[in-house]
C-alpha cells in the first residue's frame, strides 16, 4: 500500500503487506505470544508490524485474564506498554497510536462492557504517547532535528504499581561497558546496561498523567 508517489520518493514510504507481516512475525511467534516481551520498530509507519504483534498478545492476555478485570487491564496495559515505534511522518504516528489504542478498547469493552475502566484508557492513550514516537531513528533524534529521541522503559513493582525509566535511543544502541564485573547472558552474550536520562517515582498504572 502507498499513500502518494510524493511520500514514496521523499520519505521512501513503502507499507508492508498483512502476508508479509504475518510470515515475518511467524519466524518468532514464540516472543510475539509473551506478553512483556519488547518488540521497536524504526520506521512503524501507521503500524502494520506493531498491530499484529498487539493482536497476539493480547489473545494471550485474554485467555489467561479475562476472569478478572483487574488483571486484564494490567496485563493489557503491559502488552502495549511492551511496543515501540518510531516514523519520520507525525500522520503515521498519530494513525499508529489509534490503531493501537482502538485494538486495546475493542478488545477490553468486548470483555467487559459497560464495566470498562475509563482510568484505563486513559493509561494506555499516555503510554502510546510515549513509545510510539516521530522522529528519525537513524539519526536517533526527535522530530525538531535536535533533542535526541527518548525511550520509556515500563516495569512493573508490587501489586499495581509501574516504574518509569527513560532512555535515549542513542545510549540504548551505544556500546557501553558495564563498570565493574562483566555481565552475561544466560547465552553467553556481554549484557550491556544503557545509563537512563531520567527516572520517575513509582504510581499506580491507573493514575499516569503528564506530569508522570
Amino acid at each position: 500500500m502507498i499513500k502518494s508517489k510524493e511520500r514514496i520518493s521523499n520519505f521512501g514510504e513503502v507499507f508492508t503487506s498483512t502476508r508479509e507481516v504475518n510470515a515475518m512475525l511467524d519466524l518468532v511467534h514464540h516472543e510475539t505470544a509473551r506478553i512483556d516481551s519488547r518488540f521497536l520498530e524504526p520506521a512503524c509507519g501507521n503500524g502494520n508490524f506493531l498491530i499484529r504483534v498487539l493482536e497476539t498478545k493480547l489473545n494471550v492476555v485474554k485467555a489467561q485474564y479475562r476472569k478478572s478485570q483487574s488483571d486484564f487491564e494490567k496485563y493489557s496495559f503491559l502488552s502495549v506498554a511492551s511496543l515501540y515505534g518510531i516514523d519520520i511522518l507525525e500522520d503515521n504516528v498519530r494513525e499508529c497510536r489509534l490503531r493501537l489504542s482502538e485494538c486495546i478498547r475493542k478488545t477490553y469493552a468486548g470483555i467487559f462492557r459497560e464495566a470498562t475502566n475509563q482510568n484505563f484508557y486513559e493509561a494506555i492513550a499516555f503510554v502510546l504517547s510515549k513509545n510510539i514516537l516521530a522522529g528519525d531513528a537513524l539519526t536517533m533524534k526527535a522530530q525538531n532535528g535536535v533533542d535526541d529521541l527518548l525511550l520509556s522503559e515500563w516495569s512493573f513493582s508490587k501489586g499495581n504499581k509501574v516504574k518509569r525509566t527513560e532512555y535515549a535511543l542513542s545510549n540504548i544502541l551505544a556500546y557501553q561497558p558495564f563498570e565493574g564485573d562483566s555481565l552475561f547472558s544466560d547465552l553467553g552474550d556481554e549484557v550491556i546496561i544503557p545509563k537512563p536520562t531520567k527516572t520517575y517515582p513509582q504510581m499506580n498504572f491507573l493514575d499516569l498523567t503528564d506530569e508522570f
